[in-house]
């Protein structure tokens, strides 16, 4: 079983707190070090681990209501995948970024290979329709600008679009997504947008996960800002997925939703979404493989990269847990621990 506890310890994680207090510009000056990729996605196709859910008050994982608030275990859960070479990369709020890259510099400053260089990093623009609130679909970007994007070298950006027709505050926000889409346009960068249909069921909002509705916003989604050139499109998986997929051209990332604690089910999605269109170009994943029960989450990041980029079976990519479960446990540690 992968222990968050043992993979980033104590120490790392007070030295972080420390280069935030005596040298707030340390993250920014790790993002410029950084080594980018040329293309966002060489071979066409992206396995993106999402890690932006507490920013929005989402932080229940099965039975445990915080367990995505215990900041050292998610950072550690992402840290892992990270060392999943076949990952290429991560979607993050800023303050997550943030970690990630002075980890990564202090990685760099031990002469130590990074986890960073050669990888994808996308800011969340986050929402301010917090979970729960009665302003829940009243959703502006409370994030970064695509030009702070810019400015830290990064290589992508997020946004979040929940639509209920019943709601006129889907407009604002719809507005919002538009505004950020062509600001993103102006900084040739790529723009993940995932649009999803919502209907208010007892006091909360759950997701339409219908071909047909999904299939509808996504033609909606598609036209927003005033080119889709850079647009990508995240989308939920349902039945019937070749629906979604005859929609738009767009590239198409799948999204993982809560996390079922166990793999097969999300990659048994994957697998079927992959073969439902050409313009199925991956996954946008999070809770699914940083939190998948007792499995490893690197072995889960793995098999579901070896489904998206060499063309696995469902199969193929659970015979892989053996060889890839428990590896490098010291990948951090043997590094910086004597910092």
């Amino acid at each position: 079983m992968f222990s968050s506890q043992e993979f980033l310890t104590g120490a790392i994680m007070a030295r972080i707190t420390r280069t935030r207090v005596d040298d707030p510009e340390y993250s920014l000056r790790a993002a410029a070090a950084r080594v980018r990729r040329d293309r966002v996605a060489p071979d066409g196709r992206l396995c993106i681990i999402a890690a932006d859910h507490p920013a929005r008050l989402v932080t229940k994982v099965g039975d445990d209501p915080i367990a995505m608030a215990d900041r050292r275990d998610y950072l550690a859960r992402i840290l892992r995948v990270l060392t999943c070479e076949a990952v290429d990369g991560v979607m993050a709020t800023m303050d997550i970024l943030e970690d990630l890259l002075t980890i990564d510099g202090f990685l760099r400053e031990a002469g130590a290979p990074t986890l960073l260089d050669y990888r994808v990093l996308i800011a969340s623009l986050n929402r301010g329709g917090l979970a729960g609130s009665h302003w829940e679909l009243d959703d502006p970007t409370t994030g970064p600008t695509p030009a702070t994007c810019r400015a830290w070298h990064l290589d992508g950006a997020k946004l979040l679009m929940r639509v209920d027709a019943d709601e006129p505050a889907s407009l604002k926000t719809m507005l919002d997504c538009a505004r950020m889409i062509t600001e993103a346009n102006a900084f040739k960068l790529p723009m993940f947008l995932e649009p999803l249909p919502v209907k208010k069921s007892g006091g909360s909002y759950s997701v339409e996960k219908k071909a047909a509705a999904v299939a509808r916003l996504a033609g909606v989604a598609s036209a927003l800002g005033d080119s889709s050139r850079y647009l990508w499109l995240k989308l939920p998986y349902c039945d019937h997925y070749e629906v979604v997929a005859r929609s738009t051209t767009l590239p198409i990332l799948l999204l993982g939703g809560e996390s079922a604690g166990d793999a097969r089910p999300f990659l048994t999605q994957l697998a079927g979404a992959l073969a439902s269109g050409a313009n199925v170009r991956g996954a946008l994943v999070g809770r699914n493989v940083l939190f998948p029960g007792d499995e490893d989450p690197m072995a889960v990041a793995g098999a579901a990269a070896g489904i998206i980029h060499l063309g696995w079976t469902v199969e193929e990519a659970m015979n892989s847990f053996a060889a890839n479960r428990g590896g490098a446990p010291d990948r951090l540690t043997r590094h910086l621990s004597a910092r």
